[in-house]
C-alpha cells in the first residue's frame, strides 16, 4: 500500500458508506417489487443509474475506451447485472431481503472455486478448503431452514436463483480482470447500465400490469441513486484512497446490514437456521477469501466485488 493508500478517517468513512449502501439494496428491491415487474425493477434501476454515472463518465473521459471493448462491456453487463439483478428481483418477492443479502456473500466461495478450475491451485489450499466446507454448510443450514419456510418449494427455487446470482457475482471480475483490465472502471459500468437498461425496457413495459405504489416508486429511485450510481463513485473513491486489496472487505458486513434492516422495517423474522447459518458462511466465506489471513497482501490483481 503506497503513501496515497492508507486506512484514515475518510478511509473509514467510505468503507462505512459502502458497508451500508451494498448492504441495503436488499431491502429496496423487497419494497419495490410489492408493485413492480422484476424486469420494470431491473430497467428503472439501471437506466436511472446510467444517466447519474454519465456525466461523470464524460468528465473522466472513460467512455471511449469502454466502447472499444463493447463486445467484453456488454458480457460483463450480462453476468454482473443483467442476470443477477433480475434474479434477485424475482428472488425476493418469495424469500426475506436479509436472507438474500446472506446468501449473496457467499460470492468468495464460488469464487474460489472458480479461480480452482481456472487453474489457480493456491485458491484451494487447507485454509480455503476448510472455509469452503463451513461456507458451505452454513448454506445448508439456511435452505434447511428458512429456505424451505415457503410453501410450495418456492423458497427453495428462489435460494437457488439467490445462489445463482452469487455465483455470476463470482465469475464477473474474471472478465474484469483479462479482458477490460485496461478500461476505466466507470466507463464500464456505465455502458453496461444503460445498455442493460435499454434490453429490459421493452420487456418492463410488457410485464408491468398494475399501477405503482408510492413505496416501491421511492424504493426503485432510491435503489437506483444510491445503491447503484452513488454506491459506484463511493466505491471507486475507496479503491483510490485504500487500493483494491482492501476495499472488498465492508462486503463481510453487508449481510449484517441486510438482516438487521429486513428484521427492523419489514418485521422479517430472524430464525434459528439463519442464526447458525449466518456465522458459519460468514467465516467460511473469510477463511475461502483470505486462506486465514489477518493481514491483506497488497496485490493490484486481487479485485474487488461487485454490485448486489
Amino acid at each position: 500500500m503506497n503513501a496515497a493508500q492508507r486506512f484514515d478517517a475518510r478511509a473509514w468513512l467510505l468503507f462505512a458508506a459502502m458497508a451500508v449502501l451494498w448492504g441495503i439494496p436488499y431491502l429496496f428491491i423487497r419494497i419495490a417489487v410489492d408493485s413492480y415487474s422484476p424486469a420494470a425493477v431491473v430497467a428503472g434501476r439501471t437506466l436511472l443509474g446510467a444517466v447519474i454515472l454519465l456525466p461523470f463518465a464524460i468528465r473522466q473521459k472513460a467512455l471511449r475506451p469502454a466502447w472499444s471493448k463493447i463486445g467484453w462491456v456488454l458480457a460483463f453487463g450480462a453476468i454482473e447485472m443483467a442476470g443477477p439483478f433480475l434474479l434477485l428481483s424475482h428472488a425476493e418477492q418469495t424469500i426475506p431481503s436479509g436472507l438474500t443479502g446472506l446468501l449473496v456473500s457467499t460470492v468468495p466461495l464460488f469464487a474460489a472455486v472458480i479461480a480452482f478450475v481456472g487453474g489457480d491451485r493456491s485458491a484451494l489450499g487447507r485454509a480455503r478448503s476448510i472455509g469452503l466446507v463451513i461456507g458451505f454448510a452454513g448454506v445448508a443450514v439456511i435452505v434447511a431452514g428458512p429456505g424451505l419456510a415457503v410453501e410450495g418449494g418456492g423458497g427453495l427455487i428462489a435460494v437457488g436463483e439467490v445462489l445463482l446470482v452469487a455465483v455470476l457475482y463470482a465469475i464477473a471480475p474474471f472478465i474484469v480482470a483479462t479482458k477490460l483490465k485496461d478500461v476505466p472502471s466507470l466507463g464500464s459500468v456505465t455502458l453496461a447500465l444503460a445498455a442493460v437498461g435499454l434490453f429490459y425496457l421493452p420487456i418492463a413495459l410488457l410485464t408491468q400490469h398494475e399501477v405503482p405504489t408510492v413505496p416501491s416508486t421511492v424504493s426503485l429511485v432510491l435503489l437506483a441513486v444510491l445503491c447503484t450510481a452513488l454506491a459506484f463513485i463511493v466505491f471507486f473513491a475507496l479503491i483510490a484512497r485504500v487500493g483494491p486489496a482492501r476495499a472488498p472487505l465492508f462486503t463481510y458486513v453487508n449481510p449484517v446490514v441486510a438482516i438487521v434492516l429486513g428484521a427492523i422495517i419489514l418485521g422479517e423474522e430472524i430464525t434459528l437456521g439463519l442464526l447458525v447459518g449466518f456465522p458459519l458462511v460468514i467465516f467460511g466465506c473469510w477463511l475461502a477469501a483470505t486462506g486465514g489471513r489477518l493481514r491483506v497482501r497488497d496485490k493490484v490483481d486481487e479485485l474487488p466485488p461487485l454490485s448486489p
